[in-house]
């Protein structure tokens, strides 16, 4: 079989709001379920963006969508909703899809099979979520199954409390790569993440440039004051930042005091407390988005005389151990480059997701990566992590970036809940 060369015709998403469980008011969307947040970016995608380059919802043949928490208001009836709740036409198939922080990516990987292999022609990949109104509510994973020794599912290798919390996978990977990082470390490359974001920001860079930029404005609230309406146009997370007021944040996470480091003896004389190094400082925050773009095969889009951001070169996916999820975006790279027979030496600019900082950090140093190559823009530090969403903002992101440095190769990749990664490698065709 001759696979189909994948275009990447077109991406937008909204700016990233910072959620706030507790106090929904202060969600500049607070007031807007995740699947309208969608439904009011395809909106304008097909409106503005796609109809400008001929495009309608009737040259859609697959829907993806990709959500960390389906569950609740989530819940998307096989992706269809956000299909109703826009009029497309009922010939469209669609899935949705977890893979929790990869979920969006793993829509879009299937897409692209489907339209390597034939099957398809136009696929339009989505992903949104929305942690002030949904956040773990209604998931019951059955904790005591894992924990009770009578249970018959009881595994003693699977530490399932510390795996299905995030900072404790964080804190593990950092304790495991001892000594290659430290506190100051992840704190510093947040306080990266964040002025470079707010940098990126005030140059409109989000908003305008190469392909008529990314963020689409949505009519939100102002923050505290639901009365009060509010064009949203910027991710609202992200702050200017000093090392000084970062490394002093509480420290959420609780150290596992690892005896191949020397224990608690050894923890404490080298970090000077017995808390662990997980802050917001250098941790993604809680957030609400919602992405898309549209793929496309080469040959149907040259016959429309579309241009594409990207071609898609590679994909790749990877398991690891649960209680260091972090891990998982370096074999889901490496499975990637193999594929493409390449090296991390090939690619120009690589956007690896900030669900910690230290997961940036740790695959930064197994390729060895210089920081001028990655997240240049900004980071999910700072321009937020809504979960299943983000993997499409990875990948558009770094398809303008390509452009905009006239580079040739990008990876995007991102650590996923329950021990997982993955990775998407793209080319810029006019590089």
């Amino acid at each position: 079989m001759n696979f189909k060369e994948v275009w990447l015709v077109d991406y937008c998403r909204t700016a990233f709001s910072r959620s706030r469980p507790q106090q929904p008011e202060r969600d500049v969307f607070g007031e807007i379920r995740g699947d309208e947040l969608l439904s009011r970016l395809l909106r304008n995608f097909f409106d503005e963006r796609l109809a400008n380059k001929g495009i309608t919802k009737n040259d859609v043949e697959e829907f993806s969508l990709g959500i960390a928490a389906g569950v609740l208001e989530n819940w998307s009836y096989g992706a269809k909703i956000p299909l109703f709740l826009n009029g497309f036409p009922p010939k469209i198939s669609s899935f949705f899809i977890d893979k929790q922080c990869g979920s969006a990516g793993a829509g879009m990987h299937v897409l692209t099979m489907e339209i390597m292999t034939g099957h398809t022609k136009v696929g339009l990949a989505t992903g949104y979520e929305h942690m002030t109104r949904v956040r773990g509510k209604g998931v019951d994973p059955g904790r005591e199954r894992f924990n009770d020794k009578n249970s018959p599912f009881y595994n003693p290798e699977v530490d399932i409390e510390n795996a299905m919390n995030m900072l404790q996978t964080a804190q593990r990977l950092y304790e495991e790569e001892v000594p290659t990082f430290t506190k100051e470390d992840i704190d510093r490359f947040g306080v990266r993440s964040h002025n470079l974001t707010v940098q990126s920001t005030e140059a409109k860079w989000f908003t305008s440039g190469v392909n008529g930029g990314e963020i689409v404005p949505i009519e939100g609230h102002v923050e505290g004051n639901v009365e009060e309406p509010m064009m949203v146009d910027r991710d609202m997370a992200a702050r200017k930042s000093e090392l000084e007021v970062v490394g002093k944040l509480r420290r959420l996470s609780t150290p596992f005091y690892l005896e191949k480091n020397g224990g608690k003896e050894g923890y404490i004389k080298r970090e000077g407390t017995e808390e662990g190094v997980i802050t917001a400082g250098n941790s993604s925050p809680l957030n609400a988005g919602a992405t898309t773009c549209l793929l496309m095969e080469a040959e149907e889009a040259k016959k429309r005389g579309l241009e594409p951001l990207a071609r898609i070169v590679s994909i790749g996916w990877a398991g690891v151990d649960p209680r260091v999820m972090g891990r998982g975006p370096v074999p889901a790279t490496r499975h990637a480059l193999e594929y493409a027979n390449m090296t991390a030496e090939d690619i120009d600019f690589w956007e690896i997701n900030e669900a910690f900082t230290i997961v940036a950090l740790n695959c930064m140093n197994k390729f060895n990566l210089p920081e001028e190559k990655v997240n240049i823009m900004g980071g999910s530090t700072a321009i937020g992590h809504p979960l299943g969403s983000t993997m499409i903002r990875l990948c558009g992101t770094l398809a303008r970036i390509l452009i905009d440095k006239k580079a040739k190769y990008g990876v995007a990749n991102a650590c996923c809940g329950g021990g997982q990664g993955v990775a998407t490698i793209i080319e810029n065709l006019k590089a």
